[in-house]
């Protein structure tokens, strides 16, 4: 290697991070950005971040998985919401079940351990997220208000809808600020692919045995509104924390598009994902951007960033960053 060569690959130095410096999480962020390893991933998240939510032009697509709301991280969508940072919400079931326990009950979870007997748990009829608690009671709490909500809504028991209009239905019902609510305020529509994998789910098949509901969901309806989104947006980006279905029922959309339009602009155009999975066992989670560049649903020229990382610990910092950029806090 010749000393021009060389030249080509050492240009930016390592700036040890210095703690005098930092006032608040921003500059925490940007020092790290001069730093190595995900300290410095998580320092560009932010650049990637703050160009997709403050313009106009770019749509953000939220994809949410993992067991943030009970986690304690909930209320950190709710500012997104709130603030109009976000324009689409793709998540789990669960956490919009729980999103609603946190609503109808006085402590919808608890500080737990991970260290603890489940056969004992399990007699207790507490249920546990790693180190999380979750009574049995508090659900049953959220079913019988989700219930009064369905009565409420429909006349009719036979019901034919996409679980993205129920959704909204039952998020304008909640006066209390969550998710759901938020989302149904600001007109946020909130998809959930794998509807029928939750409690929020079973809570409806139970509907359906005991009070003779017949919902009959129209999961194809709740792409193609994806669909006319993404046609109606100028630029695309995406949030992505964790991986699943979420992650890629998001980014599916762009491969639907090439073969039904045959879109010349392909792609989203930029992606901040925090997740902790690995590429190399072929599972879906752990692919990465640039693989998904392959099947058109990234843009050749897209600006991405994954952090790996444990998203309570990412998130907060990077949500909080972001904010203070902004000026909103």
């Amino acid at each position: 290697m010749n000393e021009k060569n060389k030249e080509e690959y050492l240009i930016d130095k390592i700036t040890p991070f210095n703690v005098r410096k930092v006032k608040k999480v921003e500059d925490l962020l940007i020092s790290l950005k001069k730093c190595g390893f995900q300290g410095r991933n998580l320092g560009k998240a932010l650049d990637i971040l703050y160009k997709m939510v403050s313009d106009d032009n770019i749509l953000t697509a939220l994809a949410l998985s993992g067991a943030m709301v009970p986690a304690g991280m909930g209320d950190l969508i709710c500012v997104l919401i709130e603030n109009k940072l976000i324009d689409v919400i793709i998540t789990t079931g669960a956490n919009i079940i729980h999103d609603l326990v946190d609503v109808v009950t006085n402590v919808g979870h608890y500080i737990g351990s991970s260290n603890v007997d489940d056969n004992e748990l399990f007699k207790a009829r507490i249920n546990r997220i790693y180190d999380i608690f979750l009574p049995e009671d508090n659900y049953k709490q959220a079913e019988e208000i989700l219930l009064k909500i369905i009565h409420e809504i429909f006349e009719e028991k036979e019901i034919n809808i996409t679980p993205s209009d129920l959704l909204k239905k039952v998020g304008e019902k909640i006066e209390k600020r969550c998710i759901l609510s938020l989302a149904a305020k600001y007109n946020i529509p909130v998809f959930v692919p794998a509807f029928s994998d939750s409690e929020f789910a079973l809570d409806l098949i139970k509907y359906s045995v005991r009070e003779g509901y017949k919902f009959n969901f129209d999961i194809f309806g709740d792409v193609l509104k994806f669909a006319d989104i993404i046609k109606n947006s100028k630029e695309y980006g995406t949030f992505i924390i964790g991986g699943g279905v979420p992650r890629n029922w998001a980014q599916q959309i762009f491969p639907l598009l090439d073969q039904i339009d045959q879109i010349e602009t392909m792609g989203y155009n930029y992606s901040v994902r925090i997740h902790t999975a690995t590429e190399y066992d072929g599972g879906l989670s752990g692919c990465t951007v640039s693989e998904s560049k392959s099947w058109g649903k990234y843009s050749l020229e897209s600006r991405y960033v994954s952090v790996w990382c444990d998203a309570t610990i990412a998130l907060p910092i990077l949500i909080t960053g972001l904010l203070q950029r902004l000026k909103i806090i």
